[in-house]
């Protein structure tokens, strides 16, 4: 019955007025493509997170290359030793959503066996060894020299603790939020959750901080800092074009992250970001919607002021076109197993 676990719109439905004023207030149904000129779309939807990558400088992300549904096996492979990724690697879809169709890799054979799934561009991405996983929503105003912190989600991964009797997926229906995964980690681990782990033991079944995916998200934006702010603000004046959305970053510590050592941006998300913080334990759904609208009032105001000063919206035809292509890429998801 909690709201974290509802369907977006479900969610999101009450607030739809309040989108319709700022569509309204901007004259563009398609207002939010203003926000990040550098981005496809303004990163709402249907961007290319390569091309998202390759606009930044290398030292801020993993090596990261792209596998065509046309390259053969022996180009992909090919492809990965010239950036020399080893293994174990992160393979995700180019274009995203949610945590979908990310899974880290082992060997050459199960990349290939994994990407021939998928009849679009994918990602395969050098495994960040950091621990820890946070996700910072950034916005700066167009003209403004220093950006801004709004919330900060702390993310603990789907880890199992043993107590020498129960299997792991016993232990996974022990727990209210696993047990959404069971599914999905009994076709991906197969019999691997038959094992039994020790007292005490602990294991990571799913590596990445998503929320889909099993990740418990906390409200860290306490963390917020003049430190941090100003670390995060040189990253992202760093990548061009770039406004508004949220970085997703893992890091070694919060005191190295903010000197701005050990850390690597494994994905910038620009208007279609949620301000993730939201759905920590103990948030009402009524915080949510404040957060929401918090964050479309930014929005709003950094598509009008990057409209008037040169960057134009999405016309009709363009947006229309990006809402077939993400209903046509979601049904080609549902194909895949």
């Amino acid at each position: 019955m909690h709201w974290e676990y509802w369907p977006f719109n479900a969610v999101y439905i009450w607030l739809y007025p309040v989108w319709l004023y700022y569509c309204l207030r901007a004259r563009s149904l398609f207002f939010f493509s203003a926000s990040n000129p550098g981005f496809e779309n303004g990163g709402f939807l249907m961007e290319s997170k390569k091309k998202i990558y390759d606009s930044m400088p290398r030292d801020l992300y993993p090596k990261t290359i792209l596998a065509l549904p046309t390259d053969s096996d022996e180009e992909i492979i090919a492809k990965v030793k010239a950036e020399e990724i080893s293994f174990p690697l992160i393979a995700k879809p180019d274009i995203g959503g949610r945590g979908r169709g990310v899974k880290k890799i082992d060997c050459a054979s199960d990349l290939i066996d994994y990407l021939r799934k998928f009849p679009f561009a994918m990602l395969v991405q050098e495994w960040v060894d950091y621990h820890q996983e946070i996700g910072i929503f950034y916005y700066r105003y167009p003209g403004q020299p220093q950006g801004r912190i709004s919330g900060i989600v702390g993310k603990k991964f789907l880890l199992l603790k043993g107590d020498g009797i129960s299997t792991m997926e016993g232990l996974l229906k022990k727990n209210k939020r696993y047990i959404l995964q069971l599914p999905a980690l009994q076709e991906s681990m197969q019999g691997q959750l038959q094992e039994i782990l020790r007292v005490n033991e602990e294991r990571i079944l799913v590596p990445y901080g998503n929320h889909a995916r099993g990740a418990l998200f906390l409200d860290n934006s306490a963390w917020i800092d003049e430190e941090l702010e100003k670390t995060i603000d040189i990253i992202c004046q760093r990548v061009p074009g770039y406004y508004f959305g949220r970085l997703d970053i893992r890091y070694e510590s919060l005191e190295l992250l903010k000197e701005g050592k050990c850390f690597s941006v494994i994905e910038i998300n620009g208007a279609g970001s949620e301000p993730t913080h939201m759905y920590s334990q103990g948030h009402s759904l009524f915080f949510a919607w404040k957060e929401i609208l918090r964050h479309w009032n930014i929005l709003c105001k950094i598509s009008r002021m990057n409209h008037a000063l040169g960057t134009p919206y999405m016309c009709r035809a363009e947006g229309m076109k990006m809402f077939r292509a993400y209903k046509e890429y979601n049904r080609l998801f549902g194909f895949i197993k």
